[in-house]
Parts: structure tokens; sequence; C-alpha cells
């Protein structure tokens, strides 16, 4: 009976916790949050006006897709002040520990946007987007091959919509088959590959930025699996195609 009223008291608290910081999320003025209808099938009003609008500057601009709680996003910004910094995730309450600590440092080039990955080509003009950082996403084991992953063929084709041609997408993952299946991608769209490894540590991959360690880099690390990397440069007028044996 303690423990049910014990764990009955925990998620309420837990619960109260959550609200206020959805609550503070909106007085964030670098916390960007559009509704379903904004979006859906039609151009978010910031679309060809981030740098200027949201950071008042015209420096190029990375994406952080599934930021989670913006660790990458803010080393990121912490080591390159000459360029602004979005994170992308759904979740509210991960994008708040980022924008509470990028507000508490006071860096004012760093950006969330929260919203779901599968509308972002309503939210970037053409040649607006730098790079692409892709830190260990979720690899949908669940999924054949590619098909819903961040860097499968029908994702890559949104990003060239808005990434300049040629800009850098960058993978960093614990996933053995995430890295593997994107590496051959790359390979089978003779897309340009700069740098890949399966493990960071064994082939000396250090220095800015591979350096950045998130949370669960730390704790897949201590569990003793190897971190993987790799990035290649996307054209903008090239279409992806899936790998052949990909289920569409």
């Amino acid at each position: 009976m303690w423990a049910c009223a014990l764990n009955s008291k925990n998620s309420k608290t837990l619960g109260k916790d959550k609200l206020k910081r959805f609550r503070e999320l909106e007085s964030l003025d670098k916390v960007i949050q559009p509704d379903f209808d904004e979006v859906f099938h039609k151009n978010y009003r910031l679309k060809g006006r981030w740098t200027t609008e949201v950071f008042g500057n015209d420096r190029p601009l990375v994406l952080e897709l599934g930021c989670g709680g913006g660790e990458y996003t803010l080393g990121l910004a912490r080591k390159y002040a000459e360029r602004n910094f979005l994170g992308l995730d759904i979740k509210g309450a991960r994008i708040w520990k980022g924008a509470t600590a990028a507000r508490k440092e006071g860096l004012d080039n760093v950006a969330f946007l929260r919203t779901r990955i599968d509308f972002i080509s309503s939210f970037f003009a053409r040649n607006e987007v730098e790079e692409i950082w892709i830190t260990f996403p979720d690899p949908q084991e669940r999924r054949r091959r590619l098909k819903k992953r961040l860097t499968g063929a029908l994702y890559l084709n949104y990003y060239r919509q808005f990434l300049r041609d040629g800009g850098l997408v960058h993978l960093k993952t614990d996933n053995a088959s995430l890295y593997a299946d994107t590496l051959e991608l790359v390979r089978y769209n003779s897309l340009e590959l700069l740098e890949h490894s399966d493990d960071i540590d064994r082939d000396g991959f250090t220095g800015d930025p591979i350096d950045i360690r998130t949370y669960y880099e730390n704790r897949f690390r201590a569990e003793g699996i190897t971190v993987k990397y790799l990035s290649f440069r996307l054209p903008s007028r090239k279409e992806i195609l899936p790998l052949p044996d990909e289920d569409q």
C-alpha cells in the first residue's frame, strides 16, 4: 500500500514537472513549436528566413535531427560561434533541457524546433542549410533496411531540397546495421564519401567536432559498444535511389 502511495505521489510530481517545462518552453524565444495546421502540406512562416528572423544574422545554418536534449547541438554551438545551430526533435521535455541550458550559458547561436522530421520540407528553403548532423538516432530495427531511417533514400531526398549543393551529412551512431546500410547506400548512389569508421576510437578519429559526447554516447562506451561515424556530400539535383532490396 505504501509503495502504491509513493508511486502515485511520484507520478503526480513528474506530471507537474512536465507541465512546468512545457509552460517554460512557451516563454523561450528560440524554441519554435508550430501547430500541425501551420506545416501540414504548406510552407511554415520561417521558411527561408531562419537566420535573419531567429538568429538576427546571415551566418550558415546547421541542423541536428533528432537532437534529444540538445547535447550535440550545444556542443557544436560552443565550438563554432560563427555558425547558427538548430536542433529538431518531437519531444518537448527533451528540447526543454537543451533550450534552458542554452539560455543559462548565453548561447545566442542556438535554437530548437519541435516538430516531426516528416514535415521537414515545410521549414527550409533551397540552399538554406549548410550541414546536417544525425547523432545516435533510433535505428528503426523493425524497418527493413533504410526505409524509415533518417539516413534512408526517402529522407535524403527531403534533405537535398534545402541543403546547399554538396552540403555535408554526418551520421554518428552505435548501431552497426544503421552504419553499414548507410555506407552501402552512399556508395550505391556514388555520393562523395569523406570519412567513415566503424570504430572511431580504434581508427583515431579525434578532434572537433567528433569529440563531442552525449549522455548516450558515454553510456554506450561504458558498455563496450563501439561508436561509428561517417560523413558524405549530398548533391541537391541528384535523386537518391534506394538500395535494390530495400522494401519501399
